[in-house]
């Protein structure tokens, strides 16, 4: 409902414009009419504005209202028509300090400036505007259409220099008068309130008083629920998860309105994130008084809506602050902690409320080179990547670095077990404890529910015994609602029933021992599929205050730091999966340690063994398998080959690496069929070794010997020592040769 609509009952009281009697009608002024209307302002219409400020004016100051009204009679006065006169008063009970939700003042300048008026009267110039701008711009509207302004002083004509100049002194003196009162209310409300007795309304939990100022609500279960908001809060970290555990029991918040019908009354309401935050960050909850809290910016209004420019100043802003001033609910302490968790669950000046995302690292993981926060980026079918995109959001640079995040979340959680696991006996106590405590207060809740309802009940079947038997309407609709109150009754009875049935009071042995044995294996609790991600990020953020994340030198090798809380700090290094062997920092070992066991006619499944018993792991972290193995040999006998290929040098001897080769590979190289080479190989003219299939090695020279034996082929050709540049020395078939060829 509008202003207007609540007071038109009062306004239609009033009579606008009474007429007297044929002899005692206003004469008309002819000084008047000579030097200042003219017959150009009578073919036009005269507009009597009317404005009170406020409701209350219009309803108590009934005079002032009726004075406005009868400024009708002064334009038929002054020579006008009753037919051209116009009264606007839209705008009762709107303030005048802006001509923001004034329809009526709109409604007049576009009347000027459509040159549909000839005069605007007004009891006094503040009922048109109590703002110089709105004054002026009405007076220079005015002043180009010829239109004349009256109030009981006069008539101004805008275009008059003298007039003007008085039109101009009066708007200041208008605007002057409304800064003095805001200033004297202003100064008694600040000292009323630097002595803690100024109360606008009273906060939920709480009711106003005329001798204490406020006090707790005498409801008893209203108090509890605001206990069980502020307990919950302290220990879920966060005012979604209270809203999610109040919608999951259904607990309702006990509110008392300050205006209305219904004021002072006790409603029960569904809660919302707004009635969760505002019990979390007022300090009236920990006994302290508090005043200018808000504070209003013309800036923070928004063009086209119905924004005040109100915002919240911070603790450090407020004009008053009385501690222990008022009754609590909680300590000043875990109100500032209570703040500390707002901020720190805000994305953009803490860590981030704690979510059920796949990755426990959120808003924890620093990166190590900028310093800047890591973000979280779940790609499509893949593991959770760091990424620190701080460097790319505001430098427009490549991306510092980025890594998966199981390994360091791997750590993180072992060093965590760890670190828990001294104090197993004690959470178990303490989470025994907290259980009984939750479960306490909710069967309290629910007795309370059952208590109020039979209360309802009881009424509703005295009101209905009570009834004449004649009144059957009313006991008609008295009957409905002790009905309603008995289904409610029996409905608060089933919800006490099943808790008690589903979660006793106090627990059993059994459940006791059942969290101690889950208290002692952490690590099953840890990764039971009950226990979820938003709980593990809770336990992470208890014990770390912030973990550094760097890769050195782009190798699968990552630098961890922890902070733990209280100062300590832990430096450890972890192996990520990467995508290559080359991203490896011991791939050169690697391939130097397959080429040598290779060298001493290992399988395959050999090799894997042992580079896997030296602490090898393929480039996913993975041990080596046998395909593993077989692909990097292949890979390294490629390279040999083509590095042999490129530096070899006919003229400086054999070459610096050896050549090795399948029997297919020389017997087509040579140009000779494979059971040549064969031959040669068990008369002892060419060299090779046996592994898994024979493999041949042949360098330069020994092609070149090969060759000529090819041609000569009943011509026994002694071969050519191969210099194997490897860490064990040469194999011992090859020192064998060197030996028959030196004796």
């Amino acid at each position: 409902m509008t202003t207007l609509e609540r007071i038109a009952p009062a306004v239609a009281t009033i009579d606008p414009a009474p007429r007297p009697e044929p002899d005692a009608r206003p004469r008309r002024s002819p000084a008047l009419l000579c030097t200042k209307v003219f017959p150009r302002h009578l073919d036009r219409l005269a507009v009597v504005y009317v404005r009170q400020s406020s409701a209350r004016q219009v309803l108590e100051n009934r005079e002032s209202t009726q004075l406005q009204y009868r400024l009708g009679d002064r334009a038929v006065a002054l020579g006008w028509a009753e037919a051209q006169v116009l009264v606007i008063d839209e705008d009762l009970g709107q303030s005048g300090k802006s001509v923001a939700g004034r329809p009526g003042f709109q409604r007049l300048l576009a009347e000027v400036g459509l040159d549909h008026v000839g005069l605007v009267l007004g009891i006094e110039m503040s009922r048109l505007a109590r703002s110089c701008r709105d004054w002026h711009q009405l007076l220079e509207l005015c002043a180009v259409f010829g239109t004349l302004l009256g109030d009981a002083d006069g008539v101004y004509d805008p275009r008059d220099y003298n007039d003007r100049l008085l039109l101009g002194l009066k708007g200041t003196m208008s605007e002057a008068e409304l800064h003095v009162l805001h200033g004297r209310l202003e100064a008694g409300k600040r000292n009323k309130a630097q002595r803690g007795e100024l109360f606008n309304h009273a906060s939920i939990g709480y009711v106003r008083s005329p001798e204490d100022g406020l006090v707790l609500d005498p409801d008893a279960q209203a108090r509890a629920v605001v206990a069980l908001i502020l307990a919950q809060f302290a220990a879920l970290g966060s005012a979604a998860a209270v809203l999610r555990y109040l919608n999951r029991h259904q607990i309702l918040i006990g509110v008392r309105d300050h205006r209305g019908p219904d004021a002072g009354r006790l409603v029960w309401r569904r809660p919302n994130i707004s009635t969760v935050l505002g019990i979390v960050r007022h300090p009236v909850y920990a006994g302290a008084y508090v005043w200018g809290r808000r504070c209003t910016d013309p800036r923070k209004r928004i063009p086209g809506q119905q924004s005040s420019g109100w915002f919240w100043k911070g603790p450090d802003e407020w004009e008053v602050l009385i501690r222990d001033r008022l009754p609590a609910y909680i300590s000043w302490e875990q109100y500032e902690a209570n703040l500390r968790q707002l901020r720190d669950n805000s994305p953009n000046l803490g860590r981030g409320a704690p979510r059920d995302g796949c990755s426990l690292l959120g808003g924890l993981v620093n990166c190590g080179r900028c310093g800047r926060r890591m973000g979280i980026h779940y790609a499509r079918q893949a593991r959770p990547q760091l990424i620190c995109t701080g460097a790319s959001t505001y430098l427009g640079a490549p991306p510092c670095q980025s890594l998966t995040s199981d390994a360091v979340e791997a750590l993180i959680v072992r060093q965590v077990l760890i670190a828990l696991e001294p104090a197993s006996l004690e959470l178990s106590l303490a989470a025994a404890d907290q259980i009984e405590v939750e479960r306490r207060r909710l069967h309290d809740h629910h007795e309370q529910n059952l208590e109020r309802a039979r209360f309802e009940a009881e009424r509703a079947w005295r009101q209905y015994t009570a009834v004449e038997p004649e009144h059957r309407l009313v006991a008609r609709d008295l009957e409905r609602r002790w009905e309603d109150a008995l289904a409610r009754q029996r409905a608060a009875q089933e919800a006490l029933d099943r808790f008690r049935q589903e979660q006793p009071a106090r627990l059993t042995d059994a459940q006791r021992a059942q969290i101690r044995g889950l208290a002692a294996d952490l690590p099953a609790l840890w990764h039971a599929s009950s226990t979820r991600p938003s709980d593990r990020q809770v336990i992470l953020r208890q014990l770390l205050e912030r973990v550094e994340v760097t890769v050195p030198d782009g190798k699968e090798r990552v630098e961890v730091t922890l902070r733990w809380v209280g100062g300590y700090e832990s430096r450890h290094e972890v192996r990520r999966p990467v995508s290559s062997y080359r991203r490896l920092h011991d791939c050169d070992a690697i391939k130097d340690r397959i080429c040598e066991l290779k060298y001493q006619g290992l399988s395959y499944a050999e090799v894997a063994r042992r580079l896997n018993a030296e602490g090898h792991r393929g480039p996913s972290g993975r041990e080596f398998t046998v395909a593993m193995v077989s692909c990097l040999w292949t890979r390294v006998r490629a390279a040999n080959r083509s590095s042999a290929s490129s530096t070899a040098d006919a003229s400086s001897g054999p070459a610096a690496l050896p050549l090795m080769w399948r029997g297919k590979e020389l017997a087509d190289h040579l140009q000779v069929p494979p059971a040549t080479l064969n031959t040669w190989r068990r008369r002892g003219w060419v060299l090779a070794q046996r592994g898994r299939r024979w493999v041949y090695w042949a360098n330069e020279a020994e092609l070149a010997r090969l060759t000529q034996l090819r041609r000569h082929p009943r011509v026994a050709l002694t071969p050519v020592p191969v210099h194997l540049t490897i860490p064990i020395g040469p194999p011992p078939w090859q020192r064998e040769t060197e030996s028959s060829n030196g004796g």
